[in-house]
């Protein structure tokens, strides 16, 4: 069956990012398409609930168009809405957040603050990843994912979500690798050396990493690579070189060797130092993660009475900046790596009411005895798929004052919500907070206490 030519009329933002339309009483996915605007459309795929489609032509043009400076917008995987008016990507990122609660977490009186816009709208990022890619003869590539596509890496030109600093580097690596003709890690057949360089630099301290991920086995020549690199961009404080001979084609390694610098770099939020590691997690985005830390510390208002519980602590950075505010403050974490830097950096900052356990969060909160639970706040921060039922049933069945929900994903909260409240918990508020301009993702804060 041909692809079909349809003149079709923009209606919304799905939560990927997709435009949403309707056609024959289906719903249309589109890639591209504002709100409000009339489009020419070719529909690429027909499932009996709905249509996938992109855009070939727009014939009418909302007004929150704005155009998009990237030159790699059109098939980068990253900004999928650069070319829409900021203010109305927060009224559409409050919108996704209210449709959560009240669709999928049947949570009518809530209350939902304006989401809090980022000061950067560019140049946010403290971290990127590029990868190396296979391309042509004896060719390759340096750069980011085409949209909707794993495996396949565009030369990277201008990433604006870094600093023109991070960009020379990517560009100096492109053609370092050019020149010296080390072979890049091919991901179908699984050879090759070059895998990614991550890029971390931090916005308080002025500190700049530079991660080379690559197959098992040292680099040829380290040290004419450092030099070169060293003297090509001198703002870079440290190198490592991690090592990584897995098929899961993630940027991390398993040997790590440092080339040079002390192989860390320091950040700091608020009056607090945090030493991140080559492969330590730490919030993307640095100076709104102090925006969203105060907001969970408005709702919370912290007493010097407090016993905390911080549940998927990571690296520990909420639980270190409240333990001055608090009695005292337990972290469990699963990555032992975060745990190891969750200790470093309480240390670092001469935090000593606080300690970090390794394990599952679900396996500690059942194996522990209620009486051990008896905490005044606890905080959770999951991954994207939300709270494991699990750990879930047994929060619910805690006689928990209070419980600081932080989420990355509003409709794994709003599932989880939906269960805390049915157990007695009440959601007065949320506040949302914009982690990521340009992009569909949305974060959030909600305080939930005991009837």
């Amino acid at each position: 069956m041909t692809n079909r030519i349809v003149q079709l009329e923009v209606e919304d933002l799905a939560f990927d990012g997709k435009a949403v339309a309707h056609l024959d009483g289906k719903v249309v996915f589109l890639k591209g398409g504002l709100p409000g605007e009339t489009v020419r459309a070719e529909i690429f795929r027909s499932k009996p609930r709905y249509e996938e489609g992109v855009v070939r032509e727009i014939l009418t043009r909302s007004a929150h168009r704005v155009p998009a400076p990237c030159t790699h917008f059109d098939y980068c995987g990253g900004c999928t809405w650069q070319d829409l008016e900021y203010r109305q990507q927060l009224a559409f990122k409050k919108k996704q957040v209210n449709d959560c609660l009240r669709h999928l977490g049947a949570l009518e009186s809530v209350s939902i603050g304006d989401v809090v816009g980022s000061g950067e709208l560019f140049n946010y990022r403290n971290k990127m990843e590029f990868s190396f890619h296979v391309a042509g003869d004896n060719g390759f590539t340096l750069g980011l994912h085409r949209r909707g596509h794993f495996d396949d890496i565009f030369q990277l030109e201008q990433c604006h979500l870094q600093s023109e600093v991070s960009n020379h580097i990517v560009r100096f690596l492109q053609d370092y690798v050019r020149r010296t003709r080390i072979p890049v890690y091919d991901v179908k057949f699984h050879h090759g050396y070059l895998r990614f360089v991550v890029v971390r630099q931090t916005k308080r301290t002025d500190q700049l990493m530079v991660n080379l991920v690559t197959n098992y086995g040292q680099f040829s020549e380290p040290d004419e690579l450092v030099a070169q690199m060293r003297s090509a961009v001198p703002e870079i404080t440290t190198i490592v070189h991690n090592q990584n001979g897995q098929r899961s084609n993630i940027a991390t390694g398993e040997i790590e060797q440092i080339l040079f610098g002390p192989g860390y770099i320091e950040e700091q939020i608020f009056d607090s130092r945090f030493r991140i590691h080559a492969n330590s997690f730490f919030q993307t985005n640095s100076l709104q993660a102090e925006t969203l830390y105060r907001a969970a510390f408005d709702l919370i208002a912290p007493t010097p009475e407090d016993r905390v519980l911080d549940l998927y602590c990571g690296t520990g950075a909420i639980g270190i900046l409240i333990a001055p505010m608090v009695k005292q403050v337990t972290g469990v974490e699963l990555v032992e790596a975060a745990i190891i830097a969750a200790r470093e950096n309480a240390a670092l900052n001469d935090v000593e009411n606080i300690e970090f356990v390794h394990g599952d969060v679900t396996a500690f909160l059942r194996n522990a005895r209620a009486d051990e639970l008896a905490y005044s706040l606890i905080i959770v921060d999951p991954p994207r798929a939300g709270l494991h039922p699990k750990a879930l049933k047994r929060l619910k069945e805690l006689p928990i004052p209070r419980l600081l929900y932080i989420s990355c994903n509003p409709a794994t909260f709003a599932r989880d919500a939906r269960e805390l409240v049915a157990a007695g918990f009440v959601l007065p508020r949320v506040i949302p907070v914009d982690m990521f301009p340009h992009t569909m993702h949305i974060e959030l804060v909600g305080l939930f206490h005991r009837a």
